[in-house]
């Protein structure tokens, strides 16, 4: 696959990874030979153990790290050499959701959650709109205005979440979003990330909770010391 040079976002290919290999001194070998196509518009799982590579993965293909060997593409972008502008206008265009929640623990929910808006010169009354209608989708309409390192770590999750999905991005990349959630909640933040999905948003999701893709008709990669073992499919 050539790079592609222009900004529009191909129509069938979201993310490839070609050998994909990322080690880590002294001799970790984190992935190893890691070959894999996402299509626009999917919603894809990443399953496997803790330690298996799950969220190296994530951090690979959102530029987070780079890799030791192998090519990654996204949006059309080689993004072993991506650089400046480029890289910055990519990077506005994938929202994430780490396992750890990188929030900002002085600032408010709603202040966490336009962030990536206002990066993005969004008019000001569209974002708080976006803002209150995030928190609504995920009942924490009350907790606009509270500083997010109060907040319990499942509704710092469903922070993290909705500031990730916040600016409509076209990839959208989560890691564990169901951790420290209990059923009912589960099931609004899969509502919210299905909802993002049927708007287009391509959805790469690292998780141990099998409820989430079961029954599905999405694939599901399992990784396995590093490795592809096995790419199936929710209801297969």
């Amino acid at each position: 696959m050539t790079e592609n040079n222009n900004r529009d976002i191909p129509k069938d290919t979201m993310i490839e990874m070609i050998k994909v290999g990322r080690n880590y001194p002294p001799d970790i070998q984190a992935l190893s030979d890691i070959s894999l196509t996402i299509e626009t518009g999917e919603m894809f799982f990443l399953i496997g153990k803790s330690g298996a590579g799950k969220t190296t993965l994530l951090k690979l293909i959102c530029n987070m790290e780079m890799p030791s060997n192998g090519l990654i593409e996204v949006a059309g972008y080689n993004i072993n050499t991506l650089k400046g502008k480029d890289l910055a206008l990519l990077r506005q265009r994938i929202g994430v959701a780490y396992q750890d929640f990188k929030l900002l623990g002085d600032r408010t929910v709603a202040e966490n959650i336009a962030i990536s808006m206002e990066v993005s010169y969004k008019k000001s009354r569209a974002i708080k709109h976006r803002v209150r209608d995030l928190l609504d989708q995920l009942q924490l309409s009350d907790k606009h205005d509270i500083l997010t390192g109060e907040l319990s770590r499942g509704e710092q999750q469903r922070v993290a979440l909705a500031r990730a999905v916040a600016n409509s991005p076209r990839l959208i990349l989560v890691d564990e979003p169901t951790g420290n959630l209990d059923a009912s909640t589960t099931e609004q933040v899969m509502e919210l990330l299905n909802r993002s999905n049927k708007a287009g948003a391509t959805i790469v999701i690292a998780t141990h909770d099998a409820s989430i893709y079961q029954g599905s008709n999405n694939r599901i990669m399992e990784l396995q010391n590093g490795k592809i073992h096995s790419v199936t499919r929710g209801n297969s």
